[in-house]
């Protein structure tokens, strides 16, 4: 299945493809997509928006297509939550992604070093016809005390996973693909769809 995915990030991207591929799911995307802006609430709703955005912005040309929005982040414990829905603009728009790790460290440290933390991503699923499906998931971990490894991006050299000891600037890219929260939504979202189409409870609307 061809769907658009409303991304500008990259790294996101290329994991979302890795991720949807075992599921058949090939993932494109628009050159002109723009993205809402976003709130600082909810990942849920950041999600549907960016999804809905792209929709209408692919109609607009005369594309109806299935979509799919992502909004993820990093929750800290010691930190209330921060970053959280924020974390891509941690440190201001300008911050660079080691920059908003350092923040983060020294923020830490000063809330006395408690390190549990999750990366959380919520993705939302706008099929051809309209219909909507969002799902949340969270993976736990906790925060390194310096950057680990090379791999992945953004926050992904210091979250540490704990069955392995080891950041996700650490894992390698299958590895990490298969665990990930981005993994987790996933699966989620592959089986909410599957169930809506199940034998005997027919297609949500």
């Amino acid at each position: 299945m061809n769907v658009y995915v409303a991304t500008k990030n990259a790294g996101k991207l290329r994991e979302l493809r890795a991720i949807f591929a075992k599921y058949g799911w090939t993932l494109e995307t628009y050159d002109a997509y723009a993205d809402p802006e976003e709130g600082v609430d909810s990942y849920l709703d950041n999600a549907a928006e960016k999804a809905r955005a792209l929709r209408e912005q692919l109609r607009a040309v005369g594309r109806r297509v299935a979509v799919l929005g992502d909004d993820s982040g990093l929750e800290v414990d010691a930190l209330g939550g921060r970053p959280g829905v924020v974390s891509a603009r941690y440190g201001g728009p300008d911050a660079t992604w080691a920059q908003r790790r350092q923040l983060l460290r020294d923020e830490l440290a000063a809330a006395g070093g408690e390190r549990g933390a999750a990366f959380v991503c919520a993705l939302h699923f706008i099929d051809e016809n309209g219909e909507e499906t969002s799902v949340l998931r969270r993976l736990s971990g906790t925060i390194a005390d310096a950057d680990r490894g090379e791999a992945g991006f953004s926050y992904d050299p210091i979250f540490t996973y704990l069955p392995e000891n080891l950041t996700f600037g650490e894992l390698d890219e299958e590895r990490k693909n298969a665990i990930s929260h981005r993994a987790l939504a996933a699966e989620a979202l592959i089986q909410a769809l599957s169930a809506q189409v199940a034998p005997g409870k027919g297609t949500k609307r």
